[in-house]
């Protein structure tokens, strides 16, 4: 297959896949989901703390099993249609479980959200090692953009999908119509990817002979490779950003918006993401990688600080507080779609080709423990008060921004 089919296929496989976890949202659907069955700013706070750790935390086992295979396919497979297997089981918990008492619907909802994010996290490690050899590095950045760009449009149609069913249906049945839906497009999404192939490795899965071995090569690429070892280090600081994603829903409401047009923050957030990967795109394979991080990381800082501003008052007579809202969350989805671009791509700089799932593996399990900040800052705001969570959440992409400078001043001026 050539290298434009497979750019081709990656990108429909990501547009399919951007729709359908549009629908199950983590700062806006579920977290408002969970906040109406539970009451609970732990729980609130625990959605995306359990996205990101369970993401993150099976990735340095895949990663070591990837590494000794010469293919990555089935572990893309096992995990890309085992999401969406979990999400269809949440669905029809949803649907059936419409009469439960509410709080043991909300721990139901929980169980099956960690059991969808343990079984994702099973796709990042050959997602990235079959992307990184599918698509020159020239090209990624513009992959990645053209994937947010087209599953922007599709999950714009599905947040205004989603607004019709929240305001229109009964609760909880409208959500279990709105995961029926993202089960369908990752189920879709997970099909186009596998129908590419995996292309062939270079290097041999003889390279790390046991788990302990590649475990003792795990800390010794974190301790000689500096750049690598500053990038863990500027994402632990985003895992702090991280901390108030989903109470951004949570205070707005505090303020006055009504959770069942949740749906239109959805829309802001999606359009955010949609309009800028142009930029995004642009950006990382012209300036570089790095560049783009560290204009991500710096961009992160303006969500808590509008959050502070608006609380504060510091917003100009006459001007629509919705407004306002909605426009953070245009904020949000712009940087988290660049975050996410650059993150992917950086990783991919920096690690080896022949060692290319073990850094992978290294590097989102080594981070894992930083995205437990949104479960601590559910504490944090039960006990303090949710402002300081938005406070924490600005010191933190201060921090990152600080560390991403650091590394573009060690890196090869070349480096792209």
């Amino acid at each position: 297959m050539s290298t434009r089919r497979r750019f081709v296929s990656v990108a429909a496989a990501g547009v399919t896949f951007q729709g359908g976890s549009a629908a199950i949202d983590s700062v806006t659907i579920v977290s408002a989901l969970v906040f109406q069955l539970t009451g609970s700013s732990v729980l609130v706070g625990a959605v995306t703390a359990i996205l990101r750790v369970g993401w993150l935390f099976p990735q340095l086992f895949v990663g070591f099993l990837a590494q000794r295979r010469a293919s990555s396919r089935r572990f893309y497979m096992i995990g890309a249609f085992g999401r969406a297997f979990c999400i269809g089981v949440l669905t029809a918990v949803l649907f059936y479980g419409a009469d439960w008492h509410a709080p043991w619907l909300g721990v139901a909802v929980m169980a099956l959200w960690a059991a969808y994010a343990f079984v994702s996290g099973i796709v990042a490690v050959p997602y990235n090692d079959i992307v990184a050899r599918a698509v020159p590095s020239e090209f990624r950045s513009r992959l990645l953009a053209t994937r947010f760009f087209g599953g922007g449009l599709l999950a714009l149609g599905v947040a205004l999908f989603a607004d019709r069913l929240l305001t229109t249906q009964p609760f909880p049945a409208s959500y279990a119509a709105l995961f029926a839906v993202a089960a369908g497009l990752m189920f879709l999404s997970s099909i186009v990817f596998v129908a590419m192939g995996d292309p062939p490795r270079v290097g041999s899965s003889a390279d790390i002979p046991s788990f302990r071995a590649y475990l003792r090569e795990g800390r010794s690429v974190f301790r000689t490779d500096r750049r690598f070892r500053l990038f863990v280090f500027s994402q632990w600081c985003g895992g702090g950003v991280l901390m108030a994603m989903p109470f951004y829903v949570v205070h707005v409401s505090a303020l006055g918006f009504d959770l069942q047009r949740v749906a239109i923050l959805l829309g802001a957030q999606t359009a955010g993401g949609l309009i800028s990967n142009l930029l995004w795109g642009w950006w990382g394979d012209v300036h570089g990688k790095g560049s783009l991080l560290r204009g991500i990381a710096l961009g992160r800082l303006l969500p808590p600080v509008a959050v502070l501003a608006l609380t504060f008052g510091a917003i100009p007579n006459g001007v629509d507080p919705f407004v306002v809202f909605a426009g953070i969350f245009f904020i949000l989805g712009a940087l988290a779609n660049g975050l996410t671009i650059a993150v992917i791509g950086y990783l991919m700089e920096v690690s080896p080709e022949a060692l290319r799932p073990a850094y992978s593996g290294y590097f989102n399990a080594l981070t894992a423990p930083a995205y437990l900040s949104p479960l601590i800052g559910g504490i944090i705001a039960d006990l303090g008060g949710i402002i300081s969570v938005f406070v924490i959440s600005a010191m933190a992409a201060a921090a990152q921004f600080t560390f991403v400078r650091t590394i573009m001043r060690s890196s090869n001026p070349g480096s792209r």
